[in-house]
C-alpha cells in the first residue's frame, strides 16, 4: 500500500489484479486495512475521478463459452458432476470479488455514498474472496483446478449494462442475482450431501449461504437508502414501520429498475425464508415472475 492511499485506489488496485487468487489475497490485505483504519479515507473529494476499468484484470486460463453453450453441470452424483458444480462456483466467487470492489470504485465518490456504504461492501468483497479461496482449495481436493473446465461470464455482462446506475446494479446484481444463489444454495448442499460429499456441503452450508444472505441484505439496504436519499425521506425505517405508500414506492422502483435492465422473469421457486433475512418479501420478486413479464 502506497502512503495516503485511498480505499478508491485500492479497490482499482484489486481490480487490475489479474490473478484470482493473488486478487483474492490482495483484496483481504486491503480489506484488513480499511476495517481496522490504516486506510483511512474512501476518496479525495478534491481528486480527479479514476478509470475504473470496464472489464477487470483476469488470466486467460479459463475458456470462455457463451451461458447457452455451458455443458450440464449434473446432480453432484459423480465425481465429475461435483467437480463441474464446485469450478462454476468458484468461477461466480471469481466474478463476485470484482464486483464488490467495481462497485466501491465505480459508484462510491460518484454518488458520494456514506463511509458505512464502503464498510458493508468492503466486508462483502472480504467474504467472497473467502468463499473463492475455500471453494479453490476444495476443487483441487476433487482433484481439479479452477480453469479445468469452461465457463460463463454472463454474471459480468450484467456489471457492463449497469455500470451507469447505482440503482440498477444493486437491484440486478444483489436483488436478482444474489438471491437467486439464495434461491438454489439449498438444494445444491442437498445434492452434495446426497452425493457423500459432506465437506463441500458443509462448506456451502456454514460459510457460503449465511454470508450470502448478508451479501443479498447490503444491497437492500443501499437501494432503499437511495430511494430515501432521492425523496429525502428515511425509507429504510418508514418500511421496517410498514408505511404501505412508501413501501410501494420503493418496490415499484425496484419492478421499474429489474424489467428495464434484467432479461426476462425471475425462476421460482424463492427461498422466502432466506430473502426474508436479507430484508425483502414476496412482493419484491413475485410480480416479477409472471408469465407476461413485458420489459
Amino acid at each position: 500500500m502506497t502512503d495516503g492511499e485511498t480505499l478508491v485506489e485500492a479497490a482499482l488496485r484489486v481490480l487490475n489484479t489479474a490473478d484470482p487468487v493473488e486478487k483474492a489475497k490482495l483484496g483481504d490485505e486491503l480489506a484488513n486495512k480499511w476495517l481496522q483504519g490504516l486506510i483511512s479515507v474512501p476518496y479525495h473529494p478534491s481528486q480527479a475521478d479514476f478509470i475504473v476499468p470496464d472489464r477487470p484484470a483476469r488470466l486467460t486460463n479459463v475458456k470462455l463459452v457463451s451461458p447457452s453453450l455451458m455443458p450440464k453441470l449434473g446432480k453432484a452424483g459423480s465425481l465429475q458432476s461435483r467437480q463441474a458444480i464446485v469450478h462454476s462456483l468458484v468461477h461466480t466467487e471469481s466474478w463476485a470479488i470484482d464486483l464488490s470492489w467495481d462497485i466501491i470504485a465505480r459508484f462510491g465518490k460518484q454518488e458520494s455514498m456514506p463511509k458505512e456504504f464502503f464498510d458493508d461492501f468492503v466486508r462483502v468483497a472480504q467474504d467472497e474472496g473467502r468463499h473463492f479461496t475455500l471453494l479453490a482449495a476444495r476443487l483441487e481436493e476433487l482433484g481439479s483446478f479452477y480453469g479445468a473446465l469452461p465457463a460463463h461470464d454472463g454474471l459480468w455482462d450484467s456489471a457492463v449494462a449497469t455500470s451507469k446506475d447505482l440503482f440498477a446494479r444493486l437491484a440486478v446484481e444483489h436483488c436478482v442475482h444474489e438471491a437467486r444463489g439464495l434461491d438454489v444454495l439449498p438444494t445444491t448442499i442437498s445434492r452434495f450431501r446426497n452425493g457423500g460429499d459432506d465437506q463441500t456441503a458443509e462448506l456451502l452450508e456454514k460459510v457460503v449461504y449465511p454470508e450470502e444472505i448478508t451479501h443479498c441484505a447490503a444491497g437492500v439496504k443501499w437501494f432503499k437508502y437511495l430511494c430515501s436519499r432521492s425523496k429525502n425521506t428515511s425509507v429504510g425505517n418508514v418500511m421496517e414501520n410498514g408505511d404501505d405508500k412508501e413501501s410501494e414506492e420503493v418496490i415499484g422502483k425496484f419492478h421499474e429498475i429489474v424489467r428495464a435492465y434484467f432479461r426476462g422473469p425471475l425462476k421460482p421457486p424463492f427461498n422466502e425464508v432466506a430473502r426474508k433475512a436479507a430484508g425483502f418479501g414476496p412482493q419484491w420478486y413475485e410480480p416479477l415472475a409472471v408469465k407476461d413479464f413485458t420489459r
